[in-house]
């Protein structure tokens, strides 16, 4: 038998932040997680792998972009032995690194996996079958979400989702992504790099449904001219396992209309995630689950068992690590005394496509639903020095505002390196920041980030470069 002041049941970012801030303020604890490494599915198989693969996409691309400026090189060759080593010693590097962190930290680590037996107990049992319970005083469940399968989809190993894409095992002539959201339009740019043929196709009539169309459209326009042929509006009804490939039946999603049979080496499902909160048990815990699996909590992350907090994927969406990561902190020092509660207005997200697209704080398309009083700025990238030098005139800086207090409300980015300006938008949603507050504040001159200072200029009717 043992006790912990807290168990965190999940290693993910939330997790292990959760455990490292409790540590932190002096508390006991035991960490739980079902894989040997910490970091979850963000960095064992999901957001760091992934983006080193698309760091090796982009340098593909933009050596075939230098032609435009003179500059040749030849086809390359691309190993996929050094790539996935590449991508597994990254990853590697910062699972040791938390290792230590933990291990500095006091924090003891179980491998194996945890299950209620009571609102007070977890049982854990390891690969060998043995099983070892913990007693504790405050638990933090942390253990996020996994891909949803369409169950017409045959077991084949040349049908994957986001983990086994992420392998980069062979390279498929012909690519098909069901679902045009983040993760499939992702590794539609890998694949793309990598010499696949790519096709993609979404139940909606956007990629990335939720964002205004206006933002996903320079992607759009972008990634069908180069290299997809995009299918919107369209459903998958059957896929067929074979020998010569996976052939896939489509339907119009409006009114069932058949269209031609296609045959793909290869199929990625990423239609979406699902919470993570049926297998440990919850139900000897009494923690109220909706109809969804998501797990309800209150602005102090705490279920309806009070010293039972949840944080990350398995409480909702968005299903974002930085979110898991701030909330699992709050936990934590609501856990160890402090008077603190889930004030965040806004959370950020990012396509890491190619150009980027970036979001936060409410779009046009809510603003609208909601029947705000709202004015919008829009800076056209075409018109902006860095973006032209670097090749590239799609994109745009959307910035959208309360009508009458001038305070910004949301805003968009699509373009090079777009998720690396959200952070302004955001802390100016976050902070009540006005358009006023942006133009007053000298930008660096020619950068991309300066387009979100033009944007709030066109608001303002002062702007100059257009």
């Amino acid at each position: 038998m043992m006790f912990a002041d807290v168990i965190v049941l999940g290693a993910g970012p939330g997790g292990y932040s959760a455990a490292f801030r409790a540590a932190d303020l002096g508390k006991k604890i035991v960490l739980i997680d079902e894989s040997p490494t910490l970091g979850g599915v963000c960095l064992n198989i999901g957001c760091i792998p992934s983006k080193t693969l698309l760091h090796a996409a982009l340098i593909i691309e933009e050596a075939k972009h230098c032609a435009q400026y003179g500059v040749d090189f030849a086809k390359p060759a691309v190993d996929l032995d050094k790539l996935r080593g590449c991508k597994n010693n990254v990853i590697r590097r910062l699972t040791m690194g938390l290792a230590g962190l933990a291990k500095k930290r006091k924090v003891e680590v179980i491998c194996g996996t945890g299950k209620f037996s009571s609102q007070n107990q977890i049982e854990v049992t390891n690969a060998n079958g043995e099983t070892k319970a913990i007693t504790f005083e405050n638990c933090i469940i942390a253990t996020g979400s996994k891909p949803v399968n369409l169950p017409f989809i045959p077991k084949d190993e040349r049908v994957w989702d986001s983990t086994s894409a992420l392998e980069v095992n062979s390279i498929p002539k012909k690519l098909l992504v069901i679902g045009g959201g983040i993760i499939g339009l992702e590794m539609a740019t890998v694949y793309h790099a990598l010499g696949s043929k790519i096709n993609v196709v979404e139940l909606m009539n956007q990629l990335i449904p939720g964002l205004d169309g206006d933002v996903v459209k320079p992607l759009q326009h972008f990634v069908s001219k180069k290299y997809a042929q995009i299918l919107l509006n369209t459903k998958v009804t059957s896929v067929e396992a074979k020998a010569d490939g996976l052939l896939v039946a489509f339907a119009n999603a409006t009114d069932n209309v058949q269209l031609v049979p296609e045959l793909f080496d290869a199929v990625l499902v990423a239609v979406g995630r699902f919470p993570n909160s049926e297998s440990f048990a919850i139900e000897k815990a009494q923690i109220t689950v909706d109809a969804k699996g998501f797990i309800p909590v209150n602005s102090q992350m705490q279920t309806n068992i009070p010293h039972i907090y949840a944080i990350g994927d398995v409480i909702g969406n968005p299903m974002l690590a930085h979110k898991a990561t701030f909330e699992g902190r709050l936990a934590a020092e609501v856990i160890a005394g402090h008077i603190r509660t889930f004030d965040a207005k806004c959370i950020p997200s990012v396509a890491y496509t190619d150009p980027e697209v970036a979001s936060v704080g409410l779009t046009e398309n809510e603003a609208k639903k909601q029947g705000l009083n709202y004015s919008k700025g829009i800076f056209p990238w075409m018109a902006s020095g860095r973006s032209l030098s670097l090749g590239r005139n799609e994109g745009m800086t959307k910035l959208i505002f309360d009508a009458v207090s001038h305070k910004v409300l949301g805003g968009s980015c699509v373009g090079s390196n777009a998720g690396e300006l959200i952070a302004e938008i955001a802390l100016a949603v976050q902070n009540d920041l006005t358009a006023e507050a942006i133009t007053s504040t000298i930008h660096p001159h020619p950068t991309l980030c300066e387009t979100v200072a033009l944007a709030a200029e066109a608001f303002e009717g002062t702007i100059t470069d257009l």
